[in-house]
């Protein structure tokens, strides 16, 4: 028998489902937080008042509370490439070596 807070539980693990769904489809730091919120989904589901009724009175029904849901998994993205991290830094090194170099050779050049 399915009571209205059941129902409202229901809707609520529902709309938590879907919204660790379109998290895992962002990537990043949202993928990562995505399992834990469709865990947290799989939880309200489990405390339906009927649920919990049926446990402390010695066990729930059977096929009362639905498999665990996964998150939808989402293709992987492509990082955006770039350079190399350290070839940046080794060139922002020399052109700082080459800079210093050039402004220490204009400025000892004797003025006449």
């Amino acid at each position: 028998m399915t009571t209205t807070a059941d129902q409202k539980m229901d809707r609520a693990a529902a709309k938590l489902q879907e919204f660790a769904n379109r998290m895992a489809d962002e990537g990043g730091i949202k993928a990562k937080l995505a399992e834990p919120l469709a865990q947290d989904a799989d939880l309200i589901r489990k405390m339906k008042p009927s649920l919990i009724k049926a446990r402390a009175r010695g066990g729930a029904p059977k096929g009362a509370v639905p498999p665990k849901p996964k998150v939808k998994s989402s293709p992987k993205k492509r990082s955006r490439g770039g350079p190399n991290p350290w070839l940046v830094v080794g060139v922002a090194l020399a052109a700082g070596i080459v800079l210093a170099k050039w402004i220490d050779w204009r400025g000892s050049e004797p003025r006449g």
